[in-house]
């Protein structure tokens, strides 16, 4: 075998590939090794292929058994296929024939069949179509049955138009009595049925005999002729809303009643949403579902006609454009002249119009512009325009509503032939834009006004001494309480227009009218009337000037509280349900709420703002001033360097409250005495952040007095040291909220560090981080070194 494939490679033939690469080819061997080694493969190779060939001699017996089975089942199979192919064509070759001649004979049956019963159903309909022309003419002779004439009709436009127009018809159906082919008799019965329905119709409708209306109405939809049933239809209706109107505004006179106009618009939309419900199920059961929409189309034109009439008249009778344009020229010179600096003078003391106070000329002016414009009659025009575009609204849902298609999912949305209506346009022209300008306005010289009649609340008094006069606050100016009482008005009259273009126009108005003039007159009466500053260096400010400073202070948060409770009365418990309710189309309820709500975010964070620096006035001119004298005498003749007789005097004190308490006692006595005046003056909220910036404020000079005492206090006056400032925090948070005591931490763990044994401080002072914090149970607001700090101030 060696050999072999020795020969074999001598004469050309290739190796394996593998092998090729396993070991160096004999002929270039240039080593006895070499020549080893690979005759040594070849051995192994040998005995490799040795082994295979044994394994194929071995199953060679099995494989030949299996080939004689394969042969043995092929001849079985071929005798089956052979009877089986004599089977077929022995036997059901023949029936297969006969199958199939039936089946085609079937068939053709089938089609006979249908042929038959065509033209058998061909001839009932040409049978029929003659009985309804018979019908007709018959009943449109002398028995003059409108409505078996009408049935017959619309029986024989049950008919397909192929058999009417069929030669067989027109052979067929034509007799001596009615010579015309079918398609020619009947159009001509519907022609002559359409004319003699429509002149019974308006005859009817004239007369107004409902009933006859009905009879006749019901006949068009039989004959074909459903647009000309509801074209007459529309202007039978139309004809009795117009005879309406007219007798409505006929019947009064509208200078003498305040809400006319807007009560005859009612009425029109009224009697056109009865019609609608009334008709609309006789319109929908003859004529068909969606009918009515078109009778409704036709409607919306008289109501086009009629309301512009209404419309027109009102605006012509209240000379609205006069009073738009008494509006636009209004000076506003109380508010102008009251952010003037030089009107100061003239003004400043000014609580109502025409004062003495004022000048002969500023009286003068500020009579002529309350002449100039009478609020009564824009009161009046904005709560009948008010009520015209409510119902306007009203009347635009329910014909939203009565001409929708129902699809689950989709919003109400107006219908094109109402918002592109002549009425929606005039009703834009006379009431919307009106009614904006108008109601702006209103409600800013509202606001001027409250402020020409603001009066302050008196015998105020910060004397602790001295009950208060005027007792249930809030002290607040006589201005907040009026002009609060106008934005409700306003804003809910605003509401009741129920438009979304109004309230988006309108209500940020209000915003800008009370971001602006209200808000900017109580922030000048702050700066230049009521500033807390003193008369003389190093003295407190004048009492009535901290209590009118307070009291504005109270008008900033009392009128932003009322804002709020107003948009939540406005908008209801649940605003989505209710201004979904009120504002159905579209995403109308969320734009109106986002309206509400930006108007009541942009006053708060103005009002917020000027509260917060008031408060660092007080803090600066009123509540440190009072406080630095308060501290000293608490502390006053106090001594924290306890030795001697004074360690014996101060374990005494231990047993005597008033004598251990003493800067406790002093510093309450004090605090209360400057802080409770303020307190029973300002609102709650206002008292809150006077005292959280008067209590940081002090929390920081506490500290700053203990840093101050490096070496003047040793263990026994740390002690001492510890229940003053205890004493003082608890006097100081009484009554305010836990909070508070947050900003005496670092004074409270100061005392802490100066209290500690000399073990217990060696061990804390080792620790740092949550290290500490869990082995003393204290969050650390003192850093290392301000702990070492600390403790350097006791004396050893």
């Amino acid at each position: 075998m060696a050999a072999a494939l020795l020969n074999g490679h001598a004469n050309g033939a290739e190796p394996d590939d593998a092998d090729h690469n396993t070991y160096p080819d004999i002929y270039t061997a240039s080593s006895v090794e070499d020549i080893r080694t690979t005759l040594s493969e070849l051995s192994r190779r040998e005995a490799a292929i040795t082994s295979s060939l044994d394994t194929f001699l071995a199953t060679q017996k099995d494989l030949v058994r299996t080939l004689s089975r394969l042969d043995l089942a092929r001849a079985q199979v071929a005798a089956q296929v052979v009877h089986t192919r004599n089977i077929s064509n022995g036997l059901l070759a023949s029936a297969s024939t006969t199958a199939h001649r039936i089946s085609s004979a079937v068939r053709n049956l089938d089609r006979e069949q249908a042929a038959v019963k065509s033209t058998l159903k061909v001839v009932e309909q040409v049978a029929d179509l003659k009985a309804c022309v018979l019908a007709v003419t018959g009943s449109m002779g002398a028995p003059q049955d409108w409505e078996t004439a009408a049935s017959y009709l619309h029986r024989a436009s049950q008919i397909p138009d192929a058999v009417i127009d069929s030669p067989f018809a027109e052979e067929a159906v034509p007799t001596a009595d009615v010579p015309d082919v079918p398609r020619h008799t009947l159009n001509a019965a519907s022609e002559s049925l359409c004319a003699l329905f429509l002149r019974e119709f308006d005859k009817a409708a004239r007369d107004g005999d409902g009933a006859r209306v009905t009879r006749f109405f019901k006949l068009f939809p039989l004959i074909g002729r459903s647009q000309v049933g509801l074209d007459a239809y529309g202007r039978y209706v139309c004809s009795g809303v117009a005879s309406r109107a007219r007798s409505t505004l006929n019947t009064g006179s509208g200078n003498a009643q305040p809400l006319f106009y807007a009560n005859a618009l009612t009425k029109l939309f009224e009697h056109i949403a009865q019609i609608v419900d009334g008709h609309e199920p006789l319109v929908e059961r003859h004529y068909g579902g969606g009918s009515m929409t078109k009778v409704i189309e036709r409607i919306q034109m008289e109501a086009d006609v009629q309301g512009g009439i209404i419309l027109d008249t009102w605006a012509e009778e209240r000379r609205v454009n006069r009073k738009l344009t008494d509006v636009k020229a209004y000076p506003y010179n109380f508010l102008v002249q009251s952010f003037v600096p030089s009107s100061k003078s003239a003004l400043s003391s000014t609580p109502r119009t025409a004062s003495p106070a004022l000048g002969n000329s500023t009286a003068s002016a500020v009579r002529a512009d309350d002449d100039a414009v009478d609020m009564k009659e824009v009161d009046a025009l904005l709560n009948e325009s008010a009520v015209m575009l409510g119902r306007w609204s009203l009347y635009a849902r329910f014909i939203a509503t009565k001409t929708a298609t129902p699809t689950e999912g989709e919003k109400l949305q107006m219908p094109p032939f109402v918002a592109n209506s002549t009425l929606a346009k005039k009703a834009l022209g006379h009431l919307v834009e009106p009614f904006n300008a108008l109601a702006t306005f209103f409600f800013r010289r509202s606001v001027e006004r409250a402020f020409q009649m603001d009066e302050a609340p008196s015998d105020l008094t910060l004397n602790p001494n001295k009950t208060l006069a005027s007792s249930g606050g809030p002290y607040i100016t006589s201005a907040v309480d009026d002009v609060m009482y106008i934005l409700n008005q306003a804003l809910q009259r605003t509401l009741s227009t129920r438009s979304k273009g109004i309230i988006n126009s309108v209500v940020p108005s209000f915003g800008r009218v009370l971001g602006g003039d209200f808000f900017g007159m109580i922030q000048r009466k702050m700066r230049d009337e009521s500033y807390p500053r003193a008369v003389i260096q190093n003295a407190l400010p004048p009492e009535n000037t901290i209590i009118a400073f307070l009291v504005l202070m109270n008008n900033l948060d009392v009128a932003t509280n009322y804002v709020k409770r107003i948009i939540r009365t406005c908008l209801g418990p649940d605003p989505a349900a209710t201004l979904t309710e009120t504002f159905p189309f579209g995403n109308d309820a969320q734009a109106v709420e986002k309206t509400f709500h930006g108007m009541e975010s942009g006053f708060e964070a103005k009002t917020t703002e000027l509260i917060n620096e008031a408060v660092e006035v007080m803090l600066q001119h009123v509540m440190r001033p009072r406080l630095r004298p308060v501290l000293v005498e608490a502390f006053r003749d106090v001594e924290y360097l306890i030795e001697g007789e004074d360690a014996t005097h101060a374990a005494e004190s231990e047993h005597d409250d008033h004598d251990g308490d003493a800067v406790a006692h002093r510093f309450d006595r004090g605090w209360h005495a400057f802080t409770s005046p303020i307190k029973r003056i300002t609102t709650p909220a206002i008292y809150d952040k006077l005292l959280a910036a008067t209590v940081t404020y002090l929390a920081r000079t506490l500290e700053k007095r203990i840093w101050s005492y490096y070496e003047r206090v040793n263990a026994l006056g740390a002690v001492r040291l510890e229940r003053d400032v205890a004493g003082i925090v608890a006097a100081a948070v009484k009554g305010g909220r836990y909070e508070l005591r947050d900003a005496f931490t670092k004074c409270t763990q100061m005392t802490l560090v100066l209290n500690m044994e000399e073990d217990e401080w060696e061990e804390v002072s080792k620790l740092s981080g949550k290290e500490l914090e869990r082995a003393t149970g204290v969050q650390w607001k003192l850093d290392e070194g301000e702990r070492r700090r600390v403790r350097a101030l006791l004396k050893k």
